[in-house]
């Protein structure tokens, strides 16, 4: 979810459009396209077998898959030629024969899988059915031949397994979804051992399948509340265990491990701050061994000693937060990648038994040497009491002592992350660096119903957008003002998704609070948004309903519009800057065109930039780094920050200004030299 950028001087620095306090320090403005343009190298991976290297890297401006031997990185060639959507995840077939990708088109997330022949550079279309989006149900590398994937070509509320025959690409059914099961797991030998199904009440029921049919009645049940924290997570090599994640009679998730034979589990590991949200198996055995507890920061806790003395090496040479990221099937190599937060991360070669790193490559080059400032862990009370892990950036050159607090107060971007069933983290995070470098200070806050906290934080948010969840955001804002972070009239809300949403609402219910804000494909009407999504959400509705409100009951309509910003659209009197993908199928385009309807009808400003080859959120740097532009000119109005003129990044692009440009500093000038 790193790196870049050669150190300017003063002199050589971008012309400025405003001159705030921070350029007294004479820190160099790092360009956008650094930040926010191609990374050089991201996502390495080994093949099973060891003999080769992976990676995504541009290919013409467009991210690709390039593939070198192990024993010669340099070496490496271009495997795919993807001319349009970048390339974002892709995995080795278990016989290192094929490298295996998905993609959708123009950001529908109708997602196809792909396969790319290692050694003729053939590529051919596994998954051949317009309007789907394919899931891996089951990938092992003790069978080499096949995969088992999940195709709602039948039915685009339910996804059907079928056999993936990788050398001939035919799909052979295996199981046939017409009981309404959100999910299903397969064990090591590819046979599905479990099926899940939405209750009801927002829980889910938990199934065994013999034969690849399912039972009639479940072996685990969990309600609403252990809905977001409890599930199976994979089984070892010889079936005999399941692991789980599970909540169930605690607030945080556990790992467990769960006797197949005869059902009894034993604690493996637990936090009582934080969820239990990562591990790392042995390729073969598929045993756990080593688990991560991410409250401030993620910790990789050992079990055992099968990784522990790799682990303690690894994080006595290497300077940030450590990940693992591939392992051979042999274990005896792995990529670690590296993340220093105030500089690029990287990726290195970790050859187990000599003991030996060798780097593979540094994510964003560019950046290095780059004024990159520093990520600080804070901990916030709400108003009722519940504890907020919050993350905060400020400007370089503002912190000479270290303490986390600026010499004077700044301007201050709140940016808000998606979901809301999701949570901020501690790491390099470009849309910090690049606000920071601007002159603002950045805080994100996991405000209630984020993950990774403890299921009653999650349930505490049930029922409250735009209530409790943002009051929330309000605190978070109150403390940073108490704290001489900023003060009460320079602060912007900005933030995409359910950020979004909460932009519109900061706006819209506390149009006193914010001096600007930026939504990115944020919901405007909760009603709409709900009968909107994307058919195989199907499984997910009535969560959705029970968290959010419920749209097919009259109390729940009402609700849902009462926490709806279009409705109170003519409250809003500070600027706002709104960015749609306009192939979004989690939030609609309408949800955008409906609101800066209202506002048009109100005569209220309102600045609205459609990308008509996007989704939910810009994939396309030349997209991302053009509304960016847009963003920070209008930024810079609003907060008095620096801003890099919009120059000829909307020409590069393929956005189009529905309205409001003269509301944005440099747009009107910047559409006329398209």
């Amino acid at each position: 979810m790193k790196n870049r950028l050669l150190l300017l001087t003063a002199a050589a620095a971008l012309p400025l459009v405003a001159l705030p306090a921070l350029a007294q320090t004479n820190v160099p403005l790092i360009p956008r396209e650094k930040i926010f343009g191609n990374p050089t190298k991201t996502a390495g991976r080994l093949s099973p077998d060891g003999k080769y290297l992976s990676w995504i890297a541009p290919r013409d401006g467009v991210l690709n898959i390039y593939v070198a031997p192990t024993s010669n990185p340099a070496a490496a060639k271009p495997l795919t030629n993807e001319r349009q959507r970048p390339i974002r995840q892709y995995f080795w077939a278990p016989d290192s024969s094929q490298i295996l990708f998905i993609n959708d088109k123009g950001g529908d997330e109708n997602f196809l899988l792909y396969g790319v022949d290692v050694t003729t550079g053939e590529q051919r279309t596994l998954t051949p059915f317009e309007k789907t989006r394919v899931q891996v149900v089951g990938i092992s590398n003790l069978v080499k031949d096949r995969i088992l994937v999940g195709v709602n070509n039948r039915d685009p509320k339910w996804h059907d397994v079928h056999s993936l025959d990788l050398k001939t690409g035919k799909l052979t059914p295996v199981l046939t979804n017409t009981g309404g099961y959100a999910g299903f797991s397969a064990d090591r030998q590819l046979a599905i051992r479990g099926a899940v199904k939405p209750r009801p009440d927002g829980g889910s029921d938990f199934f065994r399948v013999v034969n690849n049919q399912v039972e009639a009645t479940p072996y685990e049940s969990v309600t609403l509340e252990d809905a977001q924290t409890t599930q199976p997570v994979g089984y070892t090599a010889d079936g005999k265990t399941l692991y789980w994640i599970d909540s169930r009679g605690r607030d945080t998730a556990a790992l467990l491990a769960q006797d197949v034979a005869t059902g009894r589990k034993t604690l493996i590991a637990q936090s009582a701050r934080a969820d239990i949200g990562a591990a790392m198996a042995h390729p073969r055995t598929g045993r756990i061994e080593a688990y991560g507890e991410n409250y401030l920061k993620n910790e990789w806790i050992p079990l055992g000693n099968a990784v522990k003395g790799d682990l303690d090496f690894l994080k006595s040479r290497l300077k940030g937060e450590i990940a693992v990221t591939s392992r051979t099937d042999a274990d005896d190599k792995w990529i670690v990648s590296v993340d220093p937060v105030t500089a690029p991360s990287a990726a290195y070669l970790y050859d187990r038994k000599s003991k030996a790193l060798t780097k593979l490559y540094v994510t964003r080059p560019e950046l290095e040497g780059a004024p990159l400032a520093a990520m600080k862990p804070i901990e916030i009370k709400t108003r009722d009491g519940l504890n907020m892990v919050s993350y905060l950036t400020l400007p370089p050159g503002t912190d000479p002592d270290g303490d986390g607090r600026p010499n004077k107060a700044v301007p201050m971007v709140l940016l808000v992350h998606g979901g809301p069933w999701g949570r901020d983290a501690y790491g390099y995070n470009g849309m910090h660096q690049w606000l920071a470098n601007r002159g603002y200070a950045v805080l994100s806050t996991n405000f209630r119903a984020s993950t990774g906290f403890g299921k009653k934080f999650v349930s505490a948010g049930n029922l409250m957008w735009g209530t409790k969840m943002h009051d929330d955001l309000l605190d978070a804002v109150d403390w940073a003002v108490k704290q001489g972070v900023t003060s009460s009239d320079k602060v912007a809300i900005m933030g995409g998704s359910y950020g979004g949403y909460a932009t519109l609402a900061g706006l819209a219910f506390t149009p006193d609070k914010f001096a600007c804000g930026v939504d990115i494909v944020g919901p405007s009407n909760l009603n709409t948004l709900l009968k909107t999504i994307p058919p195989y959400w199907e499984a997910g509705k009535a969560q959705m309903y029970a968290r959010m409100g419920n749209p097919t009951t009259p109390e729940g309509q009402a609700l849902l519009r009462e926490r709806s910003p279009l409705y109170k659209a003519d409250q809003i009197k500070r600027p706002l800057l709104i960015g749609q993908g306009a192939n979004d199928p989690r939030v609609n385009v309408a949800e955008s065109e409906q609101i800066v309807n209202a506002m048009k009808a109100k005569g209220i400003p309102v600045t609205y930039v459609v990308f008509p080859d996007e989704g939910h959120g810009f994939a396309r740097p030349q997209n991302n780094i053009a509304f960016n532009a847009v963003a920070e000119n209008f930024l810079s109005k609003c907060l008095g920050g620096r801003a890099e003129p919009i120059g000829n990044t909307l020409k590069a692009s393929t956005a189009k200004v529905e309205h409001g440009a003269e509301f944005a500093p440099g747009l009107k000038e910047a559409l006329g030299t398209r």
